[in-house]
C-alpha cells in the first residue's frame, strides 16, 4: 500500500507539515522512495523497509567510506595502490585492472562512481583496511551510524550473496550521505572516459547511469543489477536551489527504472520546492565581542537548511538571533549564538551561530594603544 508520509531521514532537519499538491505517482517496482535532498521529507514510498538485494547500490556506502577517508586526510586522490590477485579476479562490472599493477587513487575512485567497476572498490578496500573483512567491518559500522536498521553488509561490490541485504529507505540514508560530499559530484557526471593502464592499455569506460545525460537536472546516481536484486537505482536531481532524491528497487530492466525514477523526479519538480532559510557560507551579521580590540565578529549558520514547500507556497519566513555574549579568545567555527527560524510566526528549526573569524584576547600593548589614543 503507497504511503504519503512525511518522515524525517537520519541527519535531516525538523519539518514542518503540509499537504501534498497531488498524490504521489504509481512506480513500476518492488520498492522505492522519493524524498527532498535537502528537508529529508519523505513523498512518497512503498515496500521501503522491506529486505531485498540491491545490487552495486551497495557501493554507495563503500564510496561514503573513501570520500570520508580523503577528507580526513588518511587517504590522497593521489595515492597509488597495488592491485592485488584478488582484486583483479572480480567478475561484474570492472575496469579489468592488472593484477600487481599500481593505479592512481582517482582513477579507481572514477571508475567505481562512473562503471561500477567491482575490481577498484576491492583495490581500494585492501588498500584502507587491509582486507576487504575489515572493510565491510567499517560499512556495517557506519550503517549503524547512519541508522541503517535493515541493512547487512558482506562485501563491498554488490555482488550476490545470500547474506547481504537493505532496503529503499536505508539506500535512501546512506546516498544522502553520498550527496553531502561535493567530491561525489566530481566524478559523477562523467559520461565516459579512458581508464589508461600502467602499461599503456585502454579500457572505455561509460556511464551505468543514462539519466546524467537523458534527465535534465540529473547530476548524479549510482545503478545496480543482479537477477535476484532487479533493475535498480538511487539518482539525484537539482533545478535551482531543489534538489531530489529517488531510489528504486527491483525493476524489471533498466529501461523501465529510468523511466519511473524519472516520472518519480517529474512528479517532486512540479509540485515541491525547497525554500533555503539558512546558507553556511552567508555572513548573516555581527555580535558584540569583550575582551578583545576588535568589538564585533561576523556569525553565520552551522549548516545549510531549508524547508519543502508546495510549488505556490510562498511562506513568510522570520529569525530570531541569540547572541552568547561571546568573549575572547574566540576561533572561527566556535558556537556564539542560536538561531530561531519561524514560518509564519511559529518555530520550525533552532541552528547554531558560528564565528566567521578568529578574534584575540586584548594584550597588555592593546590597552596602552587605546588610552593612548584617548588621552
Amino acid at each position: 500500500m503507497k504511503k504519503l508520509i512525511v518522515i524525517l531521514l537520519i541527519g535531516a532537519l525538523a519539518l514542518t507539515c503540509f499537504v501534498a499538491a497531488a498524490p504521489a505517482p504509481d512506480v513500476n517496482a518492488r520498492a522505492y522512495v522519493l524524498l527532498s535532498a535537502d528537508s529529508g521529507d519523505v513523498l512518497g514510498s512503498e515496500n521501503a523497509q522491506k529486505h531485498t538485494q540491491i545490487a552495486s547500490m551497495v557501493k554507495i556506502m563503500t564510496l561514503n567510506i573513501i570520500f570520508e577517508r580523503i577528507e580526513n586526510g588518511s587517504l590522497s586522490v593521489d595515492d597509488m595502490i597495488s592491485v592485488s590477485d584478488y582484486a583483479a579476479s572480480m567478475g561484474g562490472s570492472q575496469a579489468f585492472l592488472e593484477a600487481g599493477g599500481v593505479y592512481k587513487v582517482d582513477e579507481l575512485i572514477k571508475s567505481i562512481v562512473v562503471a561500477s567497476a567491482n575490481d577498484s572498490c576491492v583495490a581500494l578496500a585492501e588498500h584502507i583496511s587491509g582486507s576487504v573483512e575489515g572493510f565491510v567491518c567499517l560499512m556495517n559500522e557506519k550503517a549503524s551510524e547512519y541508522e541503517m536498521e535493515n541493512t547487512k553488509f558482506v562485501n563491498c561490490t554488490g555482488l550476490p550473496d545470500q547474506d547481504q541485504y537493505s532496503c529503499a529507505e536505508d539506500v535512501g540514508k546512506m546516498f544522502m550521505k553520498l550527496i553531502e560530499k561535493p567530491e561525489f559530484f566530481e566524478y559523477s557526471g562523467i559520461w565516459m572516459f579512458d581508464f589508461v593502464h600502467p602499461g599503456g592499455r585502454v579500457t572505455s569506460l561509460s556511464n551505468t547511469n543514462k539519466l546524467v545525460r537523458f534527465y535534465q537536472g540529473c547530476d548524479g546516481g549510482k545503478t545496480g543489477y543482479t537477477s535476484e536484486a532487479g533493475s535498480c537505482l538511487a539518482a539525484t536531481a537539482k533545478r535551482g536551489d531543489t534538489r531530489f532524491v529517488a531510489i528504486v528497487v527491483g525493476a524489471e530492466n533498466s529501461k523501465t527504472r529510468n523511466a519511473e525514477v524519472s516520472k518519480m523526479f517529474n512528479y517532486a519538480f512540479a509540485n515541491y520546492k525547497n525554500v533555503k532559510v539558512l546558507d553556511k557560507e552567508e555572513e548573516i551579521g555581527k555580535f558584540a565581542v569583550s575582551g578583545s580590540k576588535e568589538k564585533e565578529v561576523g556569525y553565520r549558520a552551522a549548516s545549510d537548511r531549508g524547508i519543502l514547500e508546495d510549488i505556490a507556497a510562498k511562506p513568510d519566513i522570520t529569525y530570531d538571533y541569540v547572541s552568547f555574549n561571546p568573549v575572547a579568545p574566540i576561533k572561527a567555527g566556535d558556537e556564539i549564538g542560536r538561531v530561531v527560524v519561524l514560518k509564519n510566526g511559529e518555530k520550525i528549526m533552532e541552528e547554531k551561530l558560528l564565528a566567521m573569524s578568529d578574534i584575540d584576547r586584548r594584550t597588555f600593548k592593546d590597552l596602552l594603544d587605546e588610552i593612548t589614543e584617548n588621552w
